[in-house]
């Protein structure tokens, strides 16, 4: 299994489309912090819109095609770039989703916004190595990836407009492709600086990183990974944390902790069996690790889920 189908396994993420924005300019649409494990998206189908960057970075002008990811949940604000006061939208409710409209008169916006769900703790792995904000240009359709998420966005386009049967899970399901969609175009190019989309487009980091995510049990060394990537250790370890942030031993670990407090919640393993299969031949050792990153001991880990 290759390392995204490996992450995406292991990091269970479903998908809710719960607006239509039918705007014109002026027209902004501002919008408070989401709860742990919510990842807003918006997709803009058609028009362009202005993100003013919730990291305090310049404005990000978005296009039709194009998708914006908010890995972290932060506030942000929309809008279409004119600097005119925005005339008030109101939802209307159709059969399968809130449609918010205003009344403008100027340049029309058609963009699907919504929210990847996934479970806590599992969304540290994807919080702590993912960007604050990701633009992917699905209008570039030069790859076959690119290609492919422009059809699934015309898909969904396609749905929000008929209104049939089914419709509502069907743009729910058709949102969950569309992460794992962007994350392969994002991990296919450039366009991230650092994280793990940044490792993953660096070709000789490649066997590595599918390394730890499809075997994260195997006493990995960090001679071995970079044997792996055709490097000395310290080009290795130079050139991960360069590209990723992080350490590859982080990574590692942060893949054996989320694989076993998933075992944890749902198996009757022992906690001596679930150390072994996150690659820890002392227990001791994985009780210290497993607390230092998730808070609590196993056993209690373990016990939460009955009182859930």
């Amino acid at each position: 299994m290759d390392w995204l189908s490996s992450l995406l396994d292991l990091v269970a993420v479903s998908g809710r489309l719960d607006i239509r924005c039918l705007y014109a300019t002026p027209w902004r649409l501002a919008l408070g912090s989401f709860q742990p494990g919510e990842i807003p998206y918006h997709i803009v189908v058609k028009g362009a819109a202005v993100l003013q960057n919730p990291s305090g970075g310049p404005p990000q002008k978005i296009h039709s095609g194009d998708i914006l990811i908010l890995p972290h949940g932060r506030s942000h604000v929309l809008e279409d770039g004119s600097g005119l006061q925005p005339v008030k939208a109101y939802p209307e409710k159709s059969l399968n989703l809130v449609v918010d409209r205003n009344a403008g008169t100027g340049d029309p916006l058609d963009m699907l916004c919504g929210r990847f769900l996934v479970a806590q703790p599992y969304d540290r792995l994807l919080l702590d190595y993912l960007p604050d904000d990701l633009i992917i240009r699905a209008g570039d359709q030069s790859t076959p990836a690119g290609s492919q998420l422009a059809a699934l966005i015309e898909l969904m386009r396609t749905e929000a407009n008929t209104g049939t049967l089914g419709g509502y899970a069907m743009l729910n399901a058709l949102s969950a492709a569309v992460f794992a969609l962007a994350l392969r175009v994002a991990s296919e190019s450039n366009i991230v600086p650092t994280g793990l989309l940044a490792a993953a487009a660096e070709p000789r980091l490649g066997p590595a990183l599918t390394a730890m995510f499809q075997e994260p049990g195997c006493s990995w060394t960090l001679p071995e990974l970079a044997r792996l990537s055709h490097m000395s250790r310290a080009t290795f370890v130079r050139h991960f944390r360069r590209k990723m942030g992080r350490s590859a031993s982080d990574l590692l670990t942060d893949i054996r902790m989320t694989l076993a407090a998933r075992r944890l919640r749902n198996s009757s393993a022992s906690t001596a069996e679930v150390a072994e299969s996150a690659g820890y031949l002392s227990d001791a050792a994985f009780q210290r690790a497993f607390k230092q990153r998730m808070g609590m001991t196993p056993a209690q880990w373990r016990r939460a889920k009955r009182t859930v």
